[in-house]
């Protein structure tokens, strides 16, 4: 049986996908419509789950927290120029290399050391990052959907419990 943080991110691999798919079926002028929310457009939004979901692969793979942040950043003005199906694809691609990841560190229970530049060091499974990343991505997939209702539109499911029955 698989280690239960591995659902956990199918789940969010299929959440990322979901909305990303929602917002395709909408007007385009709606993505970069700015309003006064968590972030000034939707937008932004989808490009700062996948340029945190990438830190957080860096970070996993041996990078220092710092040096995966910074490397996280540079990609902020890139990735917020790609289409709403560009960063589906880039989803899709980094979900790709994280099974890569987990094939090759099967242990999620196995421990690093997480030296946060803001909050100091510790000791981590990788199996609480993976929750960290997935529990990050719901955060802000919610703030979408609070974006989408304040601009009139509808949002989709993204809930864990609908993930069950998709798969």
């Amino acid at each position: 049986m698989p280690h239960p943080a591995l659902e956990m991110f199918d789940y969010h691999v299929w959440a990322n996908q979901t909305i990303l798919k929602r917002l395709q079926e909408l007007p385009k002028e709606l993505y970069e419509q700015e309003i006064v929310s968590v972030f000034p457009s939707i937008s932004k939004v989808m490009p700062h789950i996948y340029m945190t979901d990438s830190c957080w692969l860096d970070i996993l793979s041996g990078i220092s927290m710092k040096e995966a942040i910074a490397i996280a950043n540079s990609l902020k003005e890139p990735i917020g120029s790609k289409s709403i199906e560009e960063l589906g694809t880039m989803f899709i691609e980094l979900a790709q290399r994280y099974k890569s990841f987990f094939s090759q560190h099967e242990n999620l229970d196995q421990t690093m050391v997480l030296d946060n530049p803001y909050a100091g060091i510790r000791e981590t499974k990788y199996s609480e990052i993976v929750l960290q990343i997935v529990n990050h991505g719901t955060y802000h997939r919610g703030n979408i959907t609070a974006m989408m209702r304040q601009l009139g539109h509808a949002s989709v499911m993204t809930e864990y419990a609908l993930f069950w029955y998709s798969t």
